[in-house]
């Protein structure tokens, strides 16, 4: 994947009224980049995502070289990604961001069940 210099000018947190989030990955045999639409939310200067289930090729992609470009709104933010643990502080404030943005505000059961089967990934954009 391409690396460019920096990310875009337009501010992360004005851009979480968006829907979708296109994930470009380097893939991780042919090295071509691989691109997904998928929902996300933006909580800390953090892009969060998730996915039930076993790790996608997206995800697998992620895992072996978390260099990502983002792209939400016409904005491109270059970051790294990781899958985050279990029981993190990321991980809670990343199921907290995506349920209330596309569900509603709910109760710290109901998250922790919609999300049960979930892995949560954190992109940290570059500076």
């Amino acid at each position: 994947m391409q690396q460019r210099e920096k990310n875009s000018n337009k501010n992360l947190e004005d851009l979480n009224r968006e829907q979708y989030v296109h994930l470009t990955t380097k893939g991780r045999k042919t090295g071509k980049p691989h691109t997904v639409e998928l929902w996300f939310a933006i909580a800390e200067r953090k892009i969060f995502l998730s996915h039930e289930g076993g790790h996608t090729d997206w995800m697998r992609n992620l895992i072996k070289d978390g260099s990502v470009v983002a792209e939400i709104g016409g904005a491109e933010f270059f970051g790294k990604a990781r899958i985050t643990d279990e029981r993190s502080s990321s991980r809670e404030l990343g199921k907290k961001a995506l349920y209330e943005k596309y569900y509603s505000k709910a109760d710290q059961e109901t998250i922790d069940d919609w999300f049960s089967l979930s892995a949560v990934v954190e992109i940290t954009p570059a500076a």
